[in-house]
């Protein structure tokens, strides 16, 4: 499977790396990540150059690593600094290493090009830095699906109303016209359901008991990260579109990271506006994120099976697919650039 090579991927949250190995697929890449003593982290590829043992089969030395199978040895440029019983090393002992970034508690990884890796690129969002503000990481869902459709799945209103009728969605906005915008950086597909019931959600937390105006808006960021702008306010205060600040808002943000052609990990997590430094509130709102989220991976673990079986059919596209159908489109292109880009080196 062909994918977006240069682009900024989540390797991880930060909390997954230590100063010992760990063994990640990404983009069908099998990469050994670790951190030094100073807590740098370093991403390289996992295949010993000499008899491709993994690498992180071996062991740290300081700040190197060692192979496993001959004591063969590599610092943090990949460059081989040791063979145990040689004194002349091949220049061919060599090992690619993969630029890392890390910023709130996410360690960000480039798989392409290293003279394009720029760290400005990197997805960001005002609220991590701004007052009144909660940023809180939840988990790592691994699906059996291929990232396309996860994607597709985040730049879709539609589908809460069916997918997730006791948590982000009701019978309320079964009809109710989305909205698509695919002329920016980000794919954004959007609704309102004005004057209807809280959805479980916001029964929950913050804890609505009368009618809402409450609302979707779903930004997806080529090749795979997502944020929905979701919230409800009492809709005896009429807000506007632009006003969604003042009602409840939460942003959940996913990461996804292509791992085969048929497996994703979906990192989650959320900012909110409300019950900021509250982390009973945190944990209330990843268990209800947890429930929901299991509904999608049993929606797209079954589409992905279908897809395994039935080969070379393509889907019958309706009215809420603009979002994806864009999506598709901006990926296909992403990769035709690329390949004519590396053609003329």
């Amino acid at each position: 499977m062909e994918y977006v090579r240069n682009a900024w991927y989540v390797a991880g949250w930060s909390s997954e790396f230590a100063n010992d190995l760990s063994a990640v697929k990404i983009l069908e890449d099998n990469i050994v990540i670790y951190r030094t003593s100073k807590g740098r982290v370093i991403a390289m590829e996992d295949r010993c150059p000499h008899r491709f043992l993994p690498l992180s089969m071996g062991k740290l030395i300081g700040d190197n690593l060692q192979c496993g199978y001959h004591g063969v040895t590599y610092n943090c440029e990949g460059h081989c600094v040791r063979i145990p019983g040689q004194k002349k090393i091949q220049k061919t002992l060599k090992v690619r290493t993969y630029p890392v970034f890390e910023q709130h508690d996410i360690v960000w990884i480039w798989m392409g090009d290293k003279s394009l890796a720029d760290t400005s690129e990197i997805f960001d969002m005002p609220q991590f830095a701004q007052a009144g503000w909660e940023a809180h990481q939840g988990d790592a869902i691994h699906l059996t699906s291929n990232y396309l459709n996860v994607a597709e799945n985040l730049v879709d209103p539609a589908h809460v109303s069916f997918v997730h009728p006791t948590t982000l969605g009701s019978s309320a906005s079964e009809d109710v016209p989305v909205h698509f915008d695919t002329s920016g950086d980000a794919i954004v597909a959007w609704r309102w359901i004005r004057d209807s019931p809280p959805i479980g959600f916001f029964k929950e937390f913050p804890g609505y008991k009368t009618n809402v105006d409450r609302w979707h808006y779903y930004y997806l960021y080529p090749p795979s990260i997502a944020v929905i702008d979701f919230g409800s306010a009492d809709s005896k205060e009429q807000i506007e579109e632009n006003q969604r600040h003042l009602g409840t808002q939460l942003f959940a943000l996913h990461f996804l990271t292509p791992v085969s052609s048929n497996r994703t990990i979906d990192r989650w997590m959320h900012l909110r506006n409300v019950a900021v430094g509250d982390e009973t509130a945190s944990s209330k709102i990843n268990s209800m994120f947890k429930v929901a989220f299991a509904e999608d991976k049993q929606i797209l673990e079954a589409i992905q099976e279908q897809e395994d079986h039935l080969q070379n059919q393509n889907p019958v596209h309706i009215s809420i697919d603009k979002g994806s159908i864009a999506y598709r489109r901006r990926i296909a292109d992403l990769i035709k650039s690329e390949a004519a880009d590396n053609s003329t080196m």
